[in-house]
């Protein structure tokens, strides 16, 4: 399933006894782009951290009650390694926060998920491949910050990044959701990361290796309009770009 990380604000997070808080936002890393965090607003009851919890913890959707299930209790939430509100992510913490919960290392490996392409539910397997790995070299980005950074094809401006779709079976960022109304009012496309070919974190700028006239001739993106396998295929058709599901990894096992 594909959902916005917009959409996801403020949906309701139910951990196995009891309501926690709710999205804030998330945090991906820059060289996957990959959910790696979701950030939950807490109210008062842990008030001065920032509670991370990681798609290992996180269950199901419910897009009518507007809720995420997670599948940790209160206390292992409240007893995992804390983190100072706005206070970087170091990657001391994050060795820490993966031991206390028993979770693989999502840089352990060549994959989106370490030593997996998807998330590894199996606990007795994750045990197994905790440690190792080549570091993953990359840092972690807000959504919400990278929400509005502009948008710069080939040949000029296109607009900026309005949000992200994301893959709920493995929390990879398939798309951004662009806003071109600066430069073609009424249309919003779709950019995979895959043709971004760097980002300027200084500028706040986003350089995909696209013309603007083929941008301007690509499938639109409705809110309205369900995201489809059809519409990825005719997408990535109009750019002579392979799809990521032909040459992205699936896992055998376990998945979600």
């Amino acid at each position: 399933m594909f959902i916005k990380a917009k959409a996801l604000r403020n949906y309701k997070l139910h951990s196995l006894d009891g309501e926690v808080g709710k999205v804030e936002e998330f945090y991906f890393d820059d060289k996957h782009w990959t959910i790696r965090y979701l950030v939950a607003e807490t109210g008062n009851w842990l008030k001065g951290r920032e509670v991370l919890i990681s798609p290992y913890g996180l269950g199901a959707i419910n897009m009518e009650k507007h809720d995420i299930s997670i599948t940790l209790t209160r206390k292992q939430i409240e007893g995992s390694p804390s983190l100072e509100t706005d206070k970087p992510v170091s990657r001391q913490f994050e060795v820490d926060y993966f031991k206390y919960y028993g979770w693989p290392l999502y840089w352990g490996g060549p994959y989106m998920w370490g030593a997996y392409p998807s998330i590894e539910h199996d606990i007795e397997v994750k045990q197994n491949h905790n440690a190792g790995g080549k570091p993953l070299d990359a840092r972690l980005r807000s959504t919400d910050a990278v929400s509005m950074y502009d948008i710069q094809a080939l040949d000029g401006d296109l607009g900026h990044v309005e949000d992200f779709v994301i893959d709920d079976r493995t929390w990879a960022i398939r798309y951004l959701v662009i806003d071109t109304r600066n430069w073609w009012p009424g249309k919003k496309v779709l950019v995979s990361p895959r043709w971004i070919e760097r980002v300027s974190w200084d500028e706040a700028k986003v350089f995909i290796n696209l013309r603007r006239e083929d941008i301007k001739k690509s499938p639109e993106y409705s809110e309205e309009a369900l995201l489809t396998r059809d519409f990825e295929t005719r997408l990535h058709e109009h750019y002579g770009r392979p799809g990521y599901w032909v040459d992205e990894p699936m896992a055998t096992v376990h998945s979600r």
